[in-house]
C-alpha cells in the first residue's frame, strides 16, 4: 500500500521517472551487447561474401583466359598447313633426320603390322585347324607303333623259323 500511494503523490513522480530511465537503461544494456554482436557478424559476413566474390571473379576471369586460348589453338589447328615449313632450330636438325628413318621403317613395316591385325579373326579357324592336325598325328603315331609292334613280332619269328 505504501508503494501504491508514494507512486500517485507528486513528489514521487520525478522518482518513477528516474526508476523507468534506469530500467530502460538496464535494458538497452542487455540489448546492447546482441545487437553489436549482430552487426559484427553481419559486418564479417559481407567482408567473407565480397573475398568469395573476388574469388569468383578471378576464376571467372582466369577460366575466360582459357576458353580464349582454346578457341585460338582450335583455329590453328583447323587452318590448313599444307605446304608451308615450319622454321627448326639447327639444334634439331639431327633430331629430324632420326626422327624421319624411324617414320619411314615404321611406314614400311606397318603392313606386316596391319597383315597381323587383319589376321586376328581367322585364329579360331587356325586353332581348330591346328587340333584337327594333332589328332590325326596322335591317331597315325598309334598305328606306328601297331605296326612297329608287329614288325619285330615278324622279326622274331623269321628268327625262330631261321633257326629251326
Amino acid at each position: 500500500t505504501l508503494d501504491l500511494t508514494c507512486r500517485k503523490m507528486p513528489c514521487f513522480a520525478k522518482f518513477s521517472e528516474v526508476e523507468e530511465m534506469v530500467n530502460m537503461e538496464a535494458e538497452i544494456n542487455e540489448v546492447q551487447p546482441l545487437l553489436l554482436s549482430v552487426t559484427i557478424g553481419s559486418t564479417l559476413q559481407f567482408y567473407f561474401i565480397g573475398k568469395k566474390c573476388e574469388i569468383l571473379q578471378d576464376m571467372n576471369r582466369h577460366l575466360e583466359a582459357i576458353l580464349k586460348e582454346k578457341r585460338a589453338l582450335r583455329k590453328r589447328l583447323i587452318k590448313h598447313r599444307c605446304q608451308e615449313s615450319l622454321p627448326i632450330e639447327a639444334t634439331f636438325h639431327k633430331c629430324i633426320v632420326e626422327l624421319l628413318t624411324e617414320a619411314v621403317t615404321f611406314i614400311e613395316k606397318l603392313e606386316s603390322h596391319l597383315q597381323s591385325v587383319r589376321s586376328i579373326p581367322q585364329i579360331p579357324h587356325m586353332m581348330n585347324n591346328m587340333d584337327t592336325t594333332l589328332t590325326k598325328t596322335e591317331v597315325l603315331m598309334i598305328e606306328l607303333e601297331e605296326l612297329t609292334e608287329k614288325i619285330l613280332k615278324w622279326e622274331e619269328l623269321q628268327k625262330e623259323v631261321y633257326s629251326n
